[in-house]
This record gives C-alpha cells, structure tokens and sequence, in this order.
C-alpha cells in the first residue's frame, strides 16, 4: 500500500485554450475537474496502476468535499482530516504546443491542533504502508520543521519516506533521513544554490542532497530525462515523446511509478520514466494507466551523460 500525504490539496480546473492571449476572452476547448496536489496525483497514478493507495489530505468547505467524491470515485481510499479552512482551488490553462498557465491559490491557513491531527493520521496508517509519499507545498500555519516532524514519526513506525517538497521544507527534512527525495532541476538548484547547467551539474548536487541526508534522490529533468542517485549508484533514464499534451502531475506519476515498482534500483527508474513520459500524453493533470505505458521507448543506462547540456537548465529561485 501506497500512503500519500498532501498538506495542502486542491480542487484543479484545467482548460484546452488554442493561445493565451492577454486581456483577451478566452473560449476553452475542454475542461477537466481534478483533485489536486502533488501526494493526490500521487495516489491517482498508484490507484490507475491497480494498487491499494490511501491519502491522508486536510479537507474544507464544499471544493473539499467535492475532492473527496473524486478521489472515492477513482478507487482512491481517503483519509479526511476536517479543516475549517476551504480546500483551494487552482486553475491551469493549457495550449496546443503544451505551454501550461497555472494559477495556484494559498489554501487555507491550518491550527496547530489540525496540524497535530494531520501528523496522527499519518500515523495511524503508517504501519500497513509500504512507501509514504509526502508530497507538495505546506499551507500556511504549518512550519518549515513539519516533514521533518512526519519523517521521523513515521520512521518510528518502520515506514519508508519519499519526499517530494522544496525550499525550507525541503532542507530541514533532510536532516530527518528521508528514504527518497525527489526534486525537479529548479528544486535542485534552489537546494544547492547554484544554476545547474548540465547532467553532471545536476549529479552532483544530487551528491550532495545525500550528504546532508537523503538516502536516495530521484530527480527529474523534465525534457532531458530522470536521474536516480543512491548509494547503490547512478542511473541516468529518458524517453522520447513526440507530443507534449500537458505535464501536469507528470513528476506525481513517475514517483508513482518508481514507488510501484519498489522504489530502488534502475528498474524502478525505468518505471518512473515510462510513468512520466506516459502522463505529458494525457490532458490536464490525467494519470497513466498500464495501458498508457510504452515501456519499450524506455532507455536506462548507469553511463550518465556527464556533459549533456540541459535543456531546462536549473536555477535557483
């Protein structure tokens, strides 16, 4: 089983738009009602894959009840944590080339007794997870120190942490042990402080990340591939993919994968690169399903093109 724990969900609006034209009115093509966050998409891709997921997300107002019933009808087990709060909502517009426009929302502001609960939750359900995903921003009232605080509960519990979090939060975890990290190149580079202009450039800040803590880090390149760094070794993975439709939740369902296909190893990462590519094909923030998956144009190497100039070039923020 899968635990995913979003601490700060939303309700996600996708629309197919031919151009973002500014100050222009916009007539969408289609549109798409999600639930939201980085731990759900999470869940949506384990649940899409045909296995048992559970996810613990603070709820509010009717755009959180309205979650819940989504999740519910994708197969997906929920864990409600009630917040007075409304769970946000965000919007994302989406052009043929596969520019997305995102509008995300703050979301509410948490308690410290709703904080403690989402912690107890976690809890309770920590010891029948084989992996613990924790995924995405945290809302406000929730501290830097709050994954730091979920990742050594839980391994209290002998649970297995993936992390999937930036900035602060990111940093202060580190020091928590967590089993897997997972951050983009921006992220990466935020976290080391210094652009990262190639392959190796993105290598050794991953080095780094496990210096300060990480077991292992899983980062992902966008266009330019996914890297597995871990004490085992280094694998460098990538797949071609002639249309980009949308890349919402594509790094969601590639920790998706990896997790499913038991989180270690080149196998996994193989996984999490079919998973990734799979989702930029689908509309708005979909999730791949086995069918979905072409695992042939899949190419996992531990010669990792040290010199490969990236694409989307990471930068601190």
């Amino acid at each position: 089983m899968i635990l995913t724990v979003t601490p700060n969900p939303s309700l996600d609006r996708t629309y197919e738009i031919p151009a973002l034209d500014r100050g222009e009115v916009l007539r969408a093509g289609a549109e798409r009602v999600d639930p939201g966050g980085k731990g759900v998409n999470v869940s949506r891709a384990v649940a899409a894959a045909g296995h048992r997921t559970v996810a613990v997300v603070p709820l509010g107002g009717a755009p959180g009840a309205l979650v819940a019933q989504l999740l519910a009808g994708q197969g997906i087990e929920v864990a409600p944590v009630p917040v007075a709060g409304h769970t946000r909502s965000n919007i994302a517009l989406a052009e043929p080339d596969g520019t997305l426009t995102k509008v995300n929302a703050p979301g509410p502001e948490l308690t410290e007794e709703e904080s403690e609960t989402l912690l107890t939750t976690v809890g309770a359900y920590s010891p029948a997870a084989d992996w613990i995903a924790c995924c995405g921003s945290l809302p406000r009232g929730l501290t830097a120190a709050w994954y730091a605080r979920l990742v050594t509960r839980a391994h209290g519990a002998g649970a297995r942490i993936a992390l999937d979090t930036s900035g602060p939060s990111l940093l202060a975890a580190l020091a928590a042990r967590p089993d897997v990290v997972k951050p983009n190149a921006d992220e990466l580079a935020e976290a080391v402080g210094r652009p990262l202009l190639t392959v190796g450039d993105a290598v050794k800040a991953a080095e780094e990340l496990r210096g300060l803590g990480a077991g292992a880090v899983l980062a992902s390149l966008g266009a330019d591939g996914q890297l597995l760094v871990s004490a085992a070794g280094v694998w460098y993975g990538h797949a071609t993919v002639s249309v980009v439709r949308s890349d919402v939740g594509a790094g969601d369902a590639s920790l998706a994968g990896f997790l499913t296909a038991g989180g270690e190893g080149p196998d996994a990462l193989a996984a999490a690169v079919a998973h990734g590519a799979a989702a930029v094909r689908l509309p708005g923030s979909e999730m791949p399903t086995p069918g979905d998956l072409d695992p042939s144009a899949v190419t996992v190497t531990s010669g990792v093109p040290l010199d490969r100039v990236l694409s989307e070039q990471g930068s601190p923020r």
